[in-house]
């Protein structure tokens, strides 16, 4: 591809890039601070890419989600997981009508645009994966009957930290089915203060209107998929993900923190998840600081690590993070 090609497509950006400032504004009219986990959702929503999110309960999760979808003509649904929980709760069941002798399909919260899916550890593994037709391949069955889900389709799940009393391990393969994993944090005391003066009443809370539509998001990701990624980013995304499987070919001495590296679906998510950061920087090409900046996000539940690892007191983002400082830049 050619300088005069990606100038066209940095001008495309640009012109369909529009919706982000007054996007990010009214988000911001509700959710005070949070800036990374804001820009983090709407990368999950142009790189159709689902995504989790972690943080001890209050701090904004579920708003920000709920939120999210207020702005954007699409339809939400709020899946509230619980231990008790069964699959038909989540993708529907058919329900026998004695009057006309015939079953009738019954659609559960999951066919919606935006799914919601809250606490989604506190639910038994069953009820997690009857997600995962949904999160992978966009659509369910149910009584052997096949239904596609309406694009853009997004899962959004929150859970609280797995040493909280009554939560359950997520399963691998539906984490892995995440393309980010997001860390929320406590804000700081000045946003704290401002968030107190918004939310401390009890009626007229702030409500986020309507700015984009799901139309505008699927023209973008159309976008995202002509965003120019030279060979050079190609190349260090996948050192970067081979980094994990193998530490020692690229003279990083963490492999016996490393039990699992991260999965072919990690390279693609990552490339997608840059594409996507890079369009909302306004240009039509990926840098290797895209990829870094979005790394940490697509990683961290991607390392399995060891008992070595965890002895130390290392977590999966320490050696993420380690894998990022230490592979060369190109």
């Amino acid at each position: 591809m050619n300088t005069e090609q990606i100038a066209g497509i940095t001008e495309s950006v640009q012109a369909e890039g529009t919706f982000l400032t007054p996007l990010r504004e009214e988000i911001g009219r509700v959710i005070i601070g949070q800036s990374y986990l804001v820009d983090r959702l709407i990368i999950g929503l142009l790189a159709n890419g689902h995504v989790l999110l972690e943080g001890v309960p209050g701090l904004a999760k579920t708003l920000a989600v709920k939120t999210l979808a207020s702005t954007m003509d699409l339809k939400f649904a709020r899946l509230q997981f619980t231990p008790d929980m069964l699959p038909a709760d989540v993708v529907g069941t058919q329900i026998y009508n004695p009057q006309t002798g015939e079953f009738t399909t019954h659609l559960g919260p999951v066919h919606a645009n935006l799914v919601l899916a809250d606490e989604i550890n506190r639910a038994p593994a069953k009820v997690q994966s009857a997600l995962l037709e949904a999160m992978q391949e966009k659509q369910v069955t149910i009584g052997g009957e096949t239904l596609r889900l309406e694009e853009p389709f997004l899962v959004m799940a929150t859970e609280n930290p797995i040493e909280l009393e009554g939560t359950y391990q997520l399963p691998e393969a539906q984490v892995d089915r995440f393309m980010l994993k997001l860390k929320i944090e406590y804000p700081d005391r000045a946003e704290e203060r401002q968030i107190l003066d918004l939310m401390a009443k009890t009626e007229g809370l702030p409500e986020a209107s309507r700015v984009t539509s799901g139309e505008q998001i699927l023209r973008a990701r159309k976008l995202i998929d002509q965003i120019y990624v030279d060979d050079k980013v190609k190349d260090y995304v996948v050192d970067l993900v081979c980094a994990t499987r193998d530490p020692d070919r690229y003279n990083i001495p963490i492999a016996p923190y490393i039990q699992l590296g991260a999965s072919p679906r990690a390279t693609i998510y990552l490339t997608l998840a840059a594409k996507a950061h890079a369009f909302m920087q306004g240009r039509g090409y990926a840098t290797p600081q895209d990829v870094k900046a979005i790394a940490l996000d697509v990683l961290r539940h991607r390392v399995i690590i060891t008992y070595e690892a965890e002895a130390e007191e290392l977590a999966s983002e320490d050696i993420a993070q380690k894998l990022l400082d230490t592979l060369p830049v190109p």
